[in-house]
């Protein structure tokens, strides 16, 4: 049996391909798996940018295992309980301290579970084939690995509430008129445009590129006055670092002697 989670490192980009066919769905050791991945990546300073994907070009993730949850290998009940590994569901929906950015390369249906994985993301480029849903409910269950906490924030209230009750899919170029997704790539462009958009990445300066991420993080659902009183007292490490940095001063250098800047994230 081919391994359902592949992690590929493309110099300072981690590639993690799901590739459990036929709906690359997630038991508790592929989110394991995920959540290996996704600690790598923060962990490890030579690398900058995740860009997680689904194996074939028809399914990015259809969610929980169902299989298994009816075999017992899973339970419903206080299912967080369970050790799906360092990030929770998936390996990434609660990888609080994860700072540095995700691309997801949606390649085909993002449903259920595949969707609050999506939603994890940072940065989300679809194929022209996706198709979002939440198909919970029929089922008896609700998404509550990511799509009740953060489908709200992202969407129209009216908008999340009918994908939450009804069901109904969603496609990649509505998604986008949404801001839900952040582009949509004829399928066989999707990877092109995800390294391109990670080697951008890549190239930025570390400290300062992961600092929007612990800011964002650590002023949500703060007022704006409440922010900078946050930003300027709070315990921020990757962001006080970014400000005694050799990079800051690398940039304003770079600029003023127009030259590329070389960040060492430091």
């Amino acid at each position: 049996m081919s391994e359902p989670v592949k992690v590929t490192r493309n110099g300072r980009v981690l590639e993690i391909v799901l590739d459990n066919p036929k709906a690359n769905a997630i038991n508790i050791t592929i989110s394991q798996r995920l959540g290996e991945a996704f600690v790598l990546l923060r962990d490890d300073p030579e690398l900058r940018v995740g860009i997680i994907t689904g194996g074939g070009d028809r399914i990015f993730c259809a969610g929980w295992d169902l299989k298994a949850l009816n075999a017992g290998e899973m339970s419903t009940n206080n299912w967080w309980e369970d050790d799906y590994g360092p990030g929770g569901f998936a390996g990434l929906t609660e990888l609080w301290d994860l700072n540095k950015p995700v691309i997801g390369a949606l390649n085909g249906l993002t449903i259920g579970g595949g969707f609050e994985l999506a939603l994890a993301c940072d940065l989300l480029i679809a194929g022209d084939n996706v198709e979002f849903s939440l198909p919970e409910l029929p089922l008896g269950l609700v998404p509550d690995a990511g799509a009740i906490q953060r489908l709200a924030k992202r969407l129209p209230y009216n908008k999340a509430i009918e994908m939450f009750l009804i069901g109904e899919r969603m496609s990649a170029a509505e998604a986008a008129s949404y801001g839900l997704v952040n582009k949509v790539v004829p399928q066989d462009k999707l990877m092109e445009t995800a390294r391109a958009w990670a080697n951008q990445l890549a190239e930025s300066a570390p400290l300062a590129v992961q600092s929007i991420k612990e800011l964002m993080r650590a002023t949500e659902g703060d007022t704006i006055k409440e922010s900078f009183n946050t930003v300027r007292t709070a315990d921020l490490p990757t962001y006080r670092a970014l400000l005694t940095s050799e990079d800051a001063q690398e940039g304003v250098q770079a600029f003023v002697e127009k030259r590329d800047p070389s960040f060492k994230g430091e």
